[in-house]
Parts: structure tokens; C-alpha cells; sequence
């Protein structure tokens, strides 16, 4: 039978192969969490010590078919 060795190589190749797929959403999800948290780390920053602004911030951001559904 197979060792506690060759199951957990046989489990990272697994894994390996399913997140390859997934790994580009991921990646881009993990971007645009940075940036709002980017701009949103300024906003506040702005807001504690900036001029007074009434207009609220526009973040930008891609739409995908994904997004859509």
C-alpha cells in the first residue's frame, strides 16, 4: 500500500493541478482587494488631515462576465 510519503506527494500534485486553473482568479481577486484597500487606506488619510471634500471617491475596477451573473 502507500506510505504517509507517497500519499502526501500524490496529495500536493493534486492540488497542484486544481489550483492551476483556479490561480489567475485568485491572483486578480487578491489585486483588487489590494487596490480598495490602497485607495480606501488614502481616503482615510485624506480625510484626517486633507482639504474637505462632499464628493464621495470613485474606485474603478474591471467587470467580467463572471461579475455579470
Amino acid at each position: 500500500m502507500f506510505g504517509i510519503g507517497e500519499l502526501t506527494l500524490l496529495l500536493l500534485v493534486i492540488v497542484a493541478v486544481l489550483a492551476v486553473k483556479r490561480l489567475p482568479d485568485l491572483m486578480r481577486s487578491a489585486g483588487k482587494a489590494a487596490r480598495i484597500l490602497k485607495s480606501e487606506k488614502r481616503a482615510m488619510k485624506d480625510e484626517d488631515g486633507g482639504p474637505d471634500r462632499s464628493s464621495p471617491r470613485v474606485i474603478r475596477g474591471e467587470t467580467t462576465e463572471r461579475d455579470l451573473l
